[in-house]
């Protein structure tokens, strides 16, 4: 692309592509895309994002446009690689412009700069760090401050690497630069405190943006930077002064952003400053020094130092002290030494009285929207940001180490609490039920919690009064955090009668425990309780109330199995509108998703029913073409596995749903196991149907898979092909011809591992029982590759099998083998002849595995043997069996593993090799075999 002609066309292009209008951008956005792989087009991209004078819009998105180019062209392997020419110029246009007027625009560029660094930097592109290091130094605000954040992005995408190699260029790089990036930190810092001094505020806010950033790079240079930091004194004088600067809000919270990082990363070196992050944090957090001082950022973070060095694992010694570091008994003298009886019954008191208080605005919000305050409360994995779920961590964890000390203080609280309900404050109530309820498991032998329960929390639980309704969800919630922990069973049915009570109460949504179920006490309230739930999934607004209700909803389903099938009209009928409704919140269509799985599961056959709905959402949530999939994929796959599992049969609708498989494989992610499952689903559903369909290009992607795949993996991909041929073996040979190649190469080469050899074996003995004449073609085709006659190479293989029979550890692929290798009996081919021995010796072993005896009769039974007419009878905790379940029992009284008595069948090949050879050809062949394995034979053969 010649930079003179396409400049003002690709600008153009992109000017359209920022357009409103449809019939402009969709023409632009595929032009440019055709462009992507044109020789030039990131040259003019960086042409037009360097113009200042063009639209910004127009500019950011050939930032985008380089930085997407980025990810798929610079690698030399990709396809339609950047040429090296190109990209030596392109790294020299991205480093002669640091005054880039857009911050947007500037970050990105700061980005894209790293994502290049990552993949050239230092070999391709050794100017890049000096180049920045000079830049840093010039006197221009704006050209000092976007080369420092570039140099930030640089440090952190390098400090990211993980490769052994990668990891020590960075060491490298720290140790030469460090000196300068702690003299650019302290200057930045000196002329920020200079100019706060002074009152010049304006400047103050540009200088301390560039204090933040190189206490970034820092950040990175001292965490990723060093492996032995304790020898480097410039690191260990750098985070000794750290506690000593100004308490500004950003510049404190980096602060201990580092010495959380450094504790995490380098928890020895750290030992040193245990005393200090304690002292400062508690004095803080839990005295009255910090007053005035606090803010919730602050206290979070010092609340993480404290939890990260109570529960470091590095700091615990060993059950035999005498075994531990020196290292891990200094740090452990210092954490006991500080956290004294005093220390400990402060902070706990402190943490329950002041930090689990409820504030001002939280009874606000929960007189005016109590959905939105349990969800506020609920908030998911946001401990290290929000100061309540961090609160109620590091008491969690302060409680399980100290729990000797802090036992009865906490029983201290609750003593106080005997009483009538209302002599206490409200409040006092609150924090003293949710520490309990937080230290449920710590407290089991110290609380009798039924007694408990009898006497004070159900009379609770009844007080109907305005102000009462928050104790009346903290008790509830409290009896959710105990049940699962010491609960007496009869109180069970009480229970139930409270919560069908407090679930008509709008104000105490989600605040249901599902860890209440004995199925046989809760059926008599199935109907109600579930009715309730799905009016309360109907009534509440919040995304994550309804994920919640959900949630219970889904246990419900699941612990109660088919007896759910009358009550689940409602929310049949409602589903498909809650699905429409979460179009832009794919985490309530993961909850979705879950609670139609074990829909159909409780369901079964009846499930086909909602194939209208189901169906179009298996499809969206696992075409990778959607952007959803990222979120909806794994639930998606799991819901398509159990609609299969329990379909009675195999609709058009269904079938197509398969059209998904392929990219998913070519996916290879952790869900291909899953994906695995599928096709054995489908094979077990309609095998003759599907393989038709889909059978040659499943055979494509599984080929690809074996180019590139682990032992495991291996075996999984195999374990499929074996299924389809035992359920179908004549046509799956023919569809699956490409692989069976290296499966007979595999046992001829005797592969070591034994789990792959097993299934080769497994895989073969299939073809080799069920259609002799498919293994006749596949042992002339092996023999033309190994130059080889057929005898010589299956007397091979037949030598391999017996020797790695032991590789086989299931019974049935044991008895497997044995029908395998009987089958060429009766035979007079020499070769055959010559094994004999062999394959007697596996059938005996296979014998011993199957056949157990009468003690009545003294008769031998093959006990794998199958009778159609046997139902088996379920007990209480079993599962009825899935239309899958059936089907793979209707296929076992097919296979001639389950049909064919091993015992009769060596008594007639043995026969019928005594008739083809005469008596005394027959005796000589037996006489190869071991006089101890004839006698066991014998035994078994008793009676025949």
């Amino acid at each position: 692309m010649d930079l003179q002609s396409a400049g003002s066309v690709v600008l153009q292009a992109l000017t359209q592509a920022t357009s409103q209008n449809t019939a402009e951008l969709k023409p632009a956005e595929e032009q440019l895309r055709q462009w992507e792989t044109q020789p030039g087009f990131y040259s003019v991209l960086l042409s037009i994002f360097n113009n200042h004078l063009l639209d910004v819009n127009v500019r950011w998105l050939a930032v985008l446009y380089f930085k997407n180019g980025i990810d798929r062209y610079w690698r030399r392997v990709a396809p339609h690689a950047l040429s090296e020419e190109e990209k030596s110029s392109l790294r020299s246009g991205l480093i002669t412009n640091f005054n880039e007027p857009v911050n947007q625009i500037a970050t990105q560029i700061a980005v894209l700069i790293a994502k290049v660094a990552r993949l050239d930097c230092p070999r391709q592109w050794p100017e890049l760090i000096p180049v920045l290091l000079e830049k840093v130094k010039v006197q221009d605000v704006l050209q000092q401050h976007r080369a420092l954040l570039t140099f930030y992005h640089v440090t952190k995408t390098l400090a990211s690497k993980r490769l052994a190699a990668d990891r020590r260029l960075f060491q490298d790089l720290a140790s030469s630069i460090y000196s300068f990036a702690c003299s650019l930190w302290t200057h930045h810092t000196d002329t920020f405190l200079l100019q706060i001094h002074c009152g010049d505020q304006q400047e103050a806010l540009s200088s301390l943006e560039r204090t933040l950033l190189s206490l970034k790079v820092l950040r990175k240079l001292t965490v990723h930077g060093f492996v032995e930091p304790q020898e480097n004194m410039e690191v260990m004088v750098s985070e000794s002064h750290l506690l000593c600067r100004e308490k500004l809000e950003k510049t404190i919270i980096l602060f201990t952003k580092v010495l959380l990082d450094f504790l995490e990363y380098h928890p020895f070196p750290f030992i040193p400053l245990i005393q200090r992050c304690l002292e400062f944090s508690v004095s803080f957090v839990f005295t009255a020094a910090g007053d005035g001082l606090l803010f919730e950022r602050f206290i979070v973070q010092c609340m993480n130092l404290i939890k990260s060095i109570v529960k470091n694992e590095a700091y615990r010694p060993d059950k035999n002290i005498e075994d531990s570091k020196p290292e891990v008994l200094e740090a452990h003298k210092i954490k006991t030494a500080f956290f004294t009886h005093p220390t400990l019954t402060e902070i706990a008191k402190r943490l329950v009285s002041k930090y689990f208080l409820l504030t001002e605005e939280e009874l606000v919000m929960w007189e005016e929207d109590p959905e939105g305050f349990a969800v506020e409360e609920t908030g998911g994995d946001s401990w290290k940001y929000s100061l309540r779920p961090c609160t109620e961590v590091l008491f969690l964890d302060i409680f399980h180490s100290y729990s000797q000390t802090l036992t009865p203080v906490l029983l201290e609280m609750m003593q106080n609490l005997q009483g009538e309900i209302f002599c206490f404050s409200v409040l006092f109530l609150f924090v003293v039920y949710n520490a309990v309820g937080l230290a449920a498991y710590e407290l089991f032998d110290s609380v009798d919690f039924d007694q408990w329960f009898n006497n004070q929390l159900l009379g609770e639980l009844q007080v109907t009064h305005n102000r009462y309704k928050l104790i009346r969800r903290r008790v509830i919630w409290l009896i959710g955090q105990w049940i699962a922990v010491k609960f007496k069973p009869e109180l069970r049915p009480l229970l139930y009668e409270v919560i069908l009570t407090l679930l008509q109460d709008p104000d105490l949504v989600v605040s249901k425990s599902h860890n209440t179920f004995r199925t046989e006490q809760f059926l008599p309230y199935l109907e109600c309780i579930f009715g309730l739930l799905f009016q309360l999934l109907q009534q509440v607004n919040e995304c994550d109330s309804k994920m919640q209700v959900l949630h219970v909803i889904s246990c419900v389903i699941e612990r109660v199995s088919i007896q759910i099938r009358p009550y689940v009209g409602c929310l049949v009928q409602y589903l498909p509108l809650l699905w429409k409704q979460s179009e832009d919140h794919n985490m309530l269509r993961c909850a979705i998703l879950t609670t139609l799985i074990h829909l159909v599961q409780g369901l079964g056959a009846e499930s086909r029913n909602l194939y209208p709905f189901l169906l179009p959402v298996i499809q969206l949530s696992t075409d990778v073409s959607q952007p959803p999939h990222v979120y909806l994929l794994e639930d998606g796959l799991e819901l398509w596995l159990v609609t299969l599992e329990n379909s009675p049969a195999l609709t058009p609708e269904l079938l197509r749903i398969f059209q998904n498989m392929s990219a998913l494989f070519e996916l290879s992610s952790e869900n291909v196991r899953t994906c695995f499952q599928i096709v054995n689903a489908y094979t077990y559903l309609s095998a003759t149907e599907f393989l038709q369909n889909y059978g040659e290009g499943l055979c494509r992607s599984f080929c690809e898979l074996l180019k590139d795949i682990t032992n495991e993996g291996q075996v999984q991909v195999l374990k499929v092909v074996e299924i389809a041929l035992k359920v179908r073996p004549l046509l799956a040979p023919h569809l699956f011809q490409p692989i069976l190649p290296s499966v007979f190469r595999g046992i001829i080469d005797g592969e070591r591992y034994p789990v792959v050899m097993s299934v080769y074996l497994g895989v073969i003995g299939r073809v080799l029982l069920q259609n002799s004449s498919f293994f006749t073609a596949l042992l002339s085709q092996m023999a033309l590759e190994f130059n080889q006659e057929m005898d010589q190479l299956l007397g091979n293989m037949i030598e391999m099998w017996v020797d790695r029979m032991d590789n086989i550890t299931q019974p049935e692929r044991r008895k497997l083998s044995s029908l395998a290798l009987l089958s060429l009996l009766p035979s007079d081919n020499s070769v055959i002849q010559d094994k004999f021995c062999g394959i007697i010796n596996i059938c005996v072993e296979a014998l011993h595995d199957v056949m157990t005896e009468d003690p009545d009769t003294g008769t031998f039974k093959d006990c794998m043997l199958m009778n159609g007419l046997e139902e088996p009878k379920l007990s209480d905790d079993e599962e009825p069996p899935t239309e899958q379940d059936k089907r793979r029992k209707l296929l076992a009284l097919e296979d001639p593993v389950h049909t064919v008595s091993l015992q009769q069948c060596v008594y007639e090949k043995l026969k019928a090799q005594q008739l083809l050879m005469g008596e005394s050809g027959f005796q000589a062949l037996m006489e190869t075999v071991d006089t101890e394995i004839v006698r066991q034979l014998q035994e078994f053969l008793h009676g025949f």
